[in-house]
């Protein structure tokens, strides 16, 4: 998504600490468009094992370690591999000029040419990111 820019797609959205905003992709539609929107110095992540959003991370292109590791537990959260097994969960940075499209794949499915770094989500953050999900939520519904 380029900087500032609105979510027209309503792809999932998160806020990190610092205030970089961070995009994941709902289906396999999403994840293609997210990642063709995406500008091509973003930070992308996903998880290792398949079935996960694509997340794009950062509109203010001063993304730190910090901003990083939320982004990661942000996508490890909405994972099939979370969903599935509730156990720490394997995130992979990559750049998104890193990522290419083969006419061959299947929609949603993109290749990555080099991973910056593997991310081990635990799963008590991600349960952590849960609780501060439901927590928020429930603000929201007294207002």
């Amino acid at each position: 998504m380029k900087q500032g820019a609105a979510n027209p797609l309503r792809f999932r959205e998160f806020v990190t600490s610092s205030g970089e905003l961070v995009f994941g992709g709902k289906d396999e539609d999403q994840n293609d468009a997210l990642v063709k929107t995406a500008p091509r110095k973003n930070v992308m992540l996903h998880t290792k094992a398949p079935g996960s959003p694509f997340c794009s991370v950062g509109d203010k292109g001063e993304i730190n370690d910090k901003d990083i590791e939320e982004s990661a537990v942000f996508c490890a959260r909405y994972s099939q591999d979370w969903r599935d097994n509730k156990r720490d969960v394997v995130v992979q940075q990559f750049l998104r000029s890193d990522m290419k499209k083969d006419l061959k794949m299947k929609a949603g499915t993109w290749g990555v040419g080099k991973v910056i770094k593997k991310i081990k989500v635990k799963k008590e953050d991600i349960e952590n990111f849960n609780k501060h999900k439901e927590d928020v939520q429930r603000a929201d519904r007294k207002r």
